[in-house]
């Protein structure tokens, strides 16, 4: 639940949308395309997601593209509004509040992003690497502005003072950095993610490639780790060069999943399990295009249905047991394994590499179901889910 917009500690964000594209006269690099959207859009969704209340876009010019670009960004998120001076800025947030800034044409990701927004006061993330393709501009003998801000409105109404020939991005910058705001290092980690400011189509399309990398690293057990990330690894950047819609790779994955469910219902389970694990791999293909976006309402609900799949899967499995032999033994195992796994799904405790996952059941299950040996499959997938269950808890009592 949102505080009040008159809450001292209300975030707005503020991205800067002024300068060209290299090579590109008259084209914004605010407008530039970027993850199946512009920069831009990224940009209001990354602030979004940060905890934003409201983003404004300070803009030089207004160009059609731009215009479309906000348009676009609004549907999501309608408190986004274009700006075009610090005292307009100043007056369209309310007092007290913090402002999160992105330069122009930067290039970040979530997890830098939510470093900031929790950061207590002002604060400017810097590299001490004036070569860095993050380094904007000098702050002092040691350290380059990284791209991100934390400042206060009052601080944007101290740039409204300044002459009418000021540039907006350098004077926020002076003005922080005068403040004694804390310098935030970027690390070596969000540098692999893909934290540039980009002014050039090409340079854009190559971080484009390492910031989807970061996006399917989010599913940090083994079993995804290893298989489902880079088979999502593979497919993102074609899906989102090709400007496939989202929902596609959503129902794609559901029509797969769906098959699998038939042909473990009709006692195929090794063809069953197969499959489930090409719907799973579209599912997790689909969740992380879903975060891009910014859409965690779908990526949330895709990664439960990956969970629905192993879930009835194995139970399809159990219950196919259960009709060939009369043994009672396989469908208490599916439900073990399911149950043990919805807590594990909700425990507070951070996950372990190790942990069970729907998908790491599931590629466990496949080779005991193609040899014939289901009852055995659904036997490891209950002891591995009770297993990770017991160190949830643990995990848990000992946060506590």
């Amino acid at each position: 639940m949102h505080e009040p917009l008159n809450h001292p500690r209300m975030l707005a964000g503020l991205i800067f949308a002024v300068e060209e594209a290299e090579g590109r006269p008259g084209t914004l690099m605010a407008t530039l395309p970027f993850g199946g959207m512009t920069l831009l859009e990224y940009q209001a969704r990354l602030l979004f997601g940060a905890g934003a209340e409201q983003v404004l876009v300070a803009v030089g010019k207004m160009t059609p593209a731009l215009l479309t670009a906000v348009n676009r960004a609004a549907k999501r998120h309608p408190r986004i509004e274009i700006v075009r001076s610090a005292e307009e800025a100043a007056e369209k947030i309310a007092p007290g509040a913090q402002v999160l800034v992105m330069a122009d044409g930067l290039v970040t990701t979530d997890p830098v992003m939510d470093k900031m927004a929790t950061a207590s006061g002002e604060a400017l993330l810097v590299t001490d690497d004036p070569a860095s393709p993050a380094a904007i501009e000098r702050l002092d003998m040691r350290d380059s502005w990284a791209g991100v801000a934390r400042i206060t409105v009052e601080q944007l109404a101290q740039i409204a003072q300044m002459p009418e020939d000021y540039d907006f991005q350098s004077a926020l910058l002076r003005v922080a950095a005068q403040s004694g705001a804390e310098h935030v290092p970027l690390t070596a980690g969000w540098l692999k993610s893909g934290h540039a400011v980009e002014r050039s189509v090409e340079g854009l399309a190559a971080r484009n490639t390492g910031v989807l990398a970061a996006l399917t690293e989010r599913r940090t057990d083994w079993a995804d780790r290893w298989i489902f990330t880079r088979a999502a690894r593979i497919a993102l950047p074609e899906l989102v060069g090709r400007n496939v819609p989202g929902w596609t790779v959503s129902v794609a994955g559901g029509a797969i999943a769906a098959l699998a469910l038939v042909l473990t219902a009709m006692r195929w389970p090794g063809a069953g399990t197969v499959t489930a694990l090409a719907g799973t791999a579209t599912l997790a293909t689909g969740a992380a295009m879903a975060v891009l976006r910014g859409e965690d309402k779908r990526a949330r609900l895709l990664e439960w249905a990956i969970f629905a799949l192993f879930a009835l899967v194995a139970l399809l499995i159990g219950w196919g047991e259960f009709a060939a032999t009369a043994n009672t033994t396989p469908p208490v195992l599916a439900l073990v394994a399911m149950a043990a796994q919805l807590l594990v799904e909700r425990a507070p405790s951070r996950p372990k590499r190790w942990w069970a996952s729907p998908s790491a059941h599931l590629l466990i299950l496949t080779p005991f179901a193609l040899a014939g040996f289901a009852t055995i499959g659904l036997a490891a997938a209950a002891i591995y889910s009770f297993a990770t269950l017991a160190a949830a808890v643990e995990g848990a009592r000992e946060k506590a």
